[in-house]
C-alpha cells in the first residue's frame, strides 16, 4: 500500500503510529472492513481494542446500520444471555412483556462483543448458533429468530489457554478466530510513543484550556524506555496528570522520573546518547524544543521590556536579546547560570554544546507558522497566542511568505 493511502487510511481510522505494526493493522482493516465476516480482535488491556472495531464498523458496508457494544464481563451471567438473546413473556420472575434482546436490536447491523472470554459456557452454545446458522432462540421462547448481524469479538485473555482450562469452547474459538487482529502492547511499538504524547497532550490541553509547554527530549526518551503495563491507556492517563500537576511548565526527565517512581541515569553531557532516531527527527526536536522555551519566556520578556503594556515587539533589540539567549546557547557563556537553562542531568539526544547556531529568523517563522496552523490560520487568536499585535502579525506573515 502506498504511503499516501496509508495516512489517509490511518487519519480516517483514528489511529496513531508510524510503527510496521501499526501499519499493519490498518492494511488488515482497509482488507475486511467491506466484508461481513467475523472478527477475533486479540489484546492486552488498555491496547485500543475498541478503536479498532469502531473503525471497522465505520467503514464497513454496514456504518449506517446499528453499531451496539456489550460488555460480556461487566453484565452478571444470570442475566447475559437475556441481554444477548432477548426474552418472552413470563419466562421468569419480571418478565412482564416480550422484550428484544441487543442481537435483534442490532440486525443488519454490527455487534461488538467485548470480552468474549468472560462469556459463560451456556451462552457460548448460542453465539456459535448465531455464527453458524445466523438464528437463535430468545430465553423461554420455542421458535427460533433470524437475524443478521456481524460479529465484532475483542478479548484480552489468551483463548487458547482457556479452552485447555474447560472455560472456552473449542468449536466456537475457531468459528471466532477466521480474522484476528493482534494489537501488540505499547512496549513492542516504542517509538509511536511520541505521536501518542503529542496527540493526547494538544487534545487535554486543549480541551481544558491548560497551558502546555511540551515534554523535553529526554523525558520523551524515557517514557519510551518504559515498560508500560497499562499500555496506551496508562500512557494517556499519565500525560494528562503530568500537564495538570505541573502546569506551564516544560516537563523534564526528572518530573517524569519521580512520577513514575524510576530511577533516571545521568549520562555524561559531554557526550551524545545513543538512540534510535535518525538525525532529521532528533533535529527535528532539538529545534521544537527551543521553540518551546523561547515562548516559555515570551511573557516575562515582555514585562521586562514593556511592563503593563498589552503588546510587545517581537523586533525590539532588548526582546531579541533575551529570545536570543535561548536559540544559541553559545552566545552567552552563563547561559546555564540562568533560570531557564538545559538540565545537567538531563539525557540529551546530542549534547547542547554540538548543537551550533539557529538564527532567530528561523525560529520565529516556525513559531508562527505553527501557532497560524494551531488556531487554523485564525489571525487574531494566533496573534493573543503569541502576544504581540494582529498589525505585527500580518507584517511577519508577509515577511516570511505565510
Amino acid at each position: 500500500m502506498d504511503e499516501a493511502r496509508l495516512r489517509k487510511l490511518q487519519q480516517s481510522f483514528g489511529i496513531i503510529g508510524e510503527s510496521d505494526k501499526i501499519k499493519e493493522i490498518i492494511e488488515t482493516i482497509d482488507q475486511v472492513a467491506a466484508t461481513v465476516i467475523t472478527i477475533l480482535v486479540v489484546g492486552e488491556s488498555g491496547t485500543g481494542k475498541e478503536l479498532i472495531a469502531d473503525a471497522i464498523h465505520r467503514h464497513s458496508l454496514r456504518k449506517h446500520q446499528t453499531f451496539i457494544k456489550v460488555n460480556c464481563g461487566a453484565i452478571p451471567a444470570g442475566i447475559l444471555e437475556s441481554e444477548l438473546f432477548g426474552h418472552v413473556k413470563g419466562s421468569f420472575t419480571g418478565a412482564i412483556d416480550d422484550r428484544k434482546g441487543y442481537f435483534e436490536t442490532a440486525n443488519n447491523g454490527t455487534i461488538f462483543l467485548d470480552e468474549i472470554g468472560e462469556m459463560p459456557l451456556e451462552t457460548q452454545v448460542k453465539l456459535l448458533r448465531v455464527l453458524e446458522l445466523g438464528e437463535f432462540l430468545p430465553v423461554g421462547g420455542s421458535k427460533s429468530r433470524k437475524v443478521d448481524v456481524r460479529i465484532v469479538a475483542v478479548t484480552n485473555k489468551d483463548l487458547s489457554e482457556e479452552i485447555e482450562k474447560g472455560n472456552f469452547r473449542k468449536d466456537l474459538y475457531y468459528r471466532l478466530k477466521t480474522i484476528t487482529i493482534y494489537i501488540p502492547p505499547l512496549r513492542q511499538h516504542s517509538e509511536d510513543i511520541p505521536l501518542l504524547i503529542d496527540k493526547f497532550a494538544l487534545d487535554f490541553a486543549n480541551r481544558n484550556n491548560i497551558p502546555f509547554k511540551g515534554f523535553s527530549p529526554s523525558a520523551i526518551h524515557l517514557l519510551e524506555s518504559y515498560t508500560w503495563p497499562g499500555n496506551i491507556r496508562e500512557l494517556k492517563n499519565f500525560v494528562e496528570s503530568m500537564i495538570v500537576l505541573e502546569k506551564g511548565e516544560v516537563i523534564t526527565s526528572s518530573m517524569v522520573a519521580r512520577r513514575l517512581n524510576i530511577e533516571k541515569r545521568a549520562p555524561s553531557i559531554n557526550l551524545p546518547v545513543k538512540i534510535t532516531k535518525s538525525v532529521d527527527q532528533a533535529e527535528r526536536e532539538l529545534i521544537l524544543q527551543q521553540i518551546l522555551m523561547m515562548r516559555r519566556d515570551i511573557n516575562e520578556i515582555k514585562e521586562a521590556i514593556t511592563g503593563n503594556l498589552n503588546v510587545v515587539s517581537l523586533e525590539s533589540p532588548a526582546a531579541r536579546h533575551e529570545l536570543q539567549r535561548y536559540i544559541n546557547p553559545l552566545s552567552e557563556q552563563h547561559t546555564m547560570d540562568e533560570e531557564v537553562r538545559f538540565e545537567a542531568s538531563e539525557e540529551y539526544i546530542v549534547n547542547p554544546n554540538l548543537l551550533g547556531k539557529v538564527s532567530l529568523e528561523e525560529v520565529e517563522r516556525d513559531l508562527i507558522e505553527n501557532t497560524l496552523k494551531k488556531f487554523n490560520n485564525r489571525k487574531r487568536q494566533t496573534a493573543n497566542a503569541l502576544k504581540i499585535s494582529e498589525r505585527t502579525l500580518y507584517r511577519k506573515i508577509n515577511e516570511y511568505g505565510l
